[in-house]
């Protein structure tokens, strides 16, 4: 089962665009990373640059509408992810729960959709579109 690991970084909403970890945070999250590599679980991962850097893309009334960030009305934002295979939702916790976090942060676990989840109608309407995993 694959599951996504949303880093979710306490004063992330409100962070400048050029904000970095410490060295010392880097370098225990690396060796938290390197532990998931070694058990053979870690499918991929990235750090996401603060919202202040970003833009989102709306489409009220059918029409995209572009505001910048940093965007007033968020409270948690996403700082990156980790895309693992396990075999539960429970090891899935377990792994989270490893994670050298701060005390503000939050890891949200969620499960991937896989093809197979839906009903074959749905299955057969996205077949041949080669992105998609069996």
């Amino acid at each position: 089962m694959r599951f996504m690991m949303l880093m979710i970084p306490g004063g992330y909403a409100t962070a400048a665009p050029d904000v970095m970890p410490s060295a010392k945070a880097v370098e225990e999250m690396m060796k938290y990373n390197e532990a998931l590599k070694r058990a053979g679980v870690l499918l991929a991962l990235d750090g996401l640059h603060p919202p202040s850097a970003g833009a989102r893309v709306s489409f009220k009334g059918g029409k995209p509408a572009v505001t910048d960030g940093p965007f007033a009305e968020v409270k948690e934002v996403l700082g990156g992810y980790w895309m693992i295979d396990v075999r539960s939702h429970e090891e899935a916790i377990e792994w989270a729960r490893r994670c050298p976090a701060g005390e503000n942060d939050v890891i949200e676990i969620r499960r991937v959709q896989e093809m197979s989840d839906f009903p074959e109608d749905v299955q057969k309407a996205a077949e041949g579109f080669s992105g998609l995993k069996a």
